[in-house]
This record gives C-alpha cells, sequence and structure tokens, in this order.
C-alpha cells in the first residue's frame, strides 16, 4: 500500500522574484530542487481552490528557489498564488528504501504495543532534530512516541495499515 489517490504536500509559495512572474518557493524535498521533479502540481490557495499546474521549471537562486509557472506572465499573475500549498499525487513520489516511510503513508494507521495494547491512529509526524516523532491519538489520550526503529518502533505492516511499538501506554 503506497498512498494511492492520495495527495502530498511538498512545498508552499511564499513570495515573487523578479518582474516577470516567477514565485519563490518553500520546498521540503531533499533535496530542496527536487520539488520539480514531482508532477503535476495541485495548487491549493484555500480548501475548493485548486489548479493542477505541469510543467513548472525553477532554479535556486541565493538562499531559495525560484519556479515559473506555466501561463503565469507578470508579477500581479503571480501574486494570486503566494501562500499556495503545493501538493503532488503520492504515486508521483519514488518508492522509499527498505525501513524508511513517507510520513504520509503512516498517518491515519493503529498503533499498538507489543502487549496488544491499541494506543489510537497516527495523526501526523513531526521532526525534533534528533528523531520523528508520531502523534497517537485514542481512547482520550496522546501519545507522542519517537519514531526510532528497533528501539520504539517494533514493526510497521502497511498492508495491515498497523504499527507494532514498545511503549508504556500509561506515557
Amino acid at each position: 500500500m503506497t498512498g494511492a489517490g492520495r495527495r502530498v504536500p511538498v512545498g508552499r509559495i511564499v513570495g515573487l522574484s523578479g518582474v516577470r512572474g516567477a514565485v519563490k518557493l518553500e520546498s521540503w524535498t531533499d533535496p530542496r530542487t527536487r520539488i520539480f521533479d514531482y508532477q503535476p502540481w495541485l495548487l491549493v490557495k484555500a480548501p475548493g481552490e485548486e489548479t493542477e499546474v505541469e510543467g513548472v521549471t525553477g532554479r535556486e537562486q541565493g538562499k531559495g528557489i525560484v519556479a515559473v509557472l506555466p501561463g503565469v506572465e507578470g508579477r500581479e499573475q503571480a501574486a494570486e498564488w503566494i501562500g499556495s500549498d503545493i501538493l503532488v499525487p503520492r504515486e508521483a513520489l519514488p518508492e522509499p528504501e527498505d525501513g524508511a516511510y513517507y510520513w504520509c503513508d503512516l498517518e491515519g494507521l493503529e498503533v499498538v504495543t507489543v502487549q496488544g495494547v491499541p494506543l489510537g491512529r497516527v495523526q501526523h509526524l513531526f521532526a525534533t532534530g534528533a528523531n520523528d516523532v508520531m502523534v497517537v491519538r485514542g481512547g482520550g489520550k496522546e501519545h507522542l512516541v519517537p519514531f526510532v526503529q528497533e528501539t520504539y518502533v517494533v514493526s510497521v505492516d502497511l498492508e495491515a495499515k498497523r504499527i507494532e511499538v514498545d511503549w508504556d501506554p500509561d506515557f
């Protein structure tokens, strides 16, 4: 299971660059210019305001990256896209290496302890610098479980939609 049909946020349009209609991007890909490899983009300005674009080009410029959206000519047109989230189909991303996972594939999975105690479902993940952390909610509780494989995360079964963790359910 790879999250078929899901859309994954990969960046955001955060500003303007120059007078010809280029936009500045915040990219969440690694490396950040890889965002141009994953197309088409779905630009989401607000819920229900979505536009698909393909053929976006771009480059690094200073400490940021700049993109040219097809059909956008001039600053005024480009300004309309500031604040838009950039999503791509999950299928556009390469399959992760063995033992690696996209956060979007883990969200919604059931989390149980090695003793079989259900903790809830993965709501989202966040990075701390040291490791990623799963936010697991269920039974009126929230658990912050470090996503450290072989220490806290015993197994991930995407097909069964289940993660087994070595974690105290009272913590």
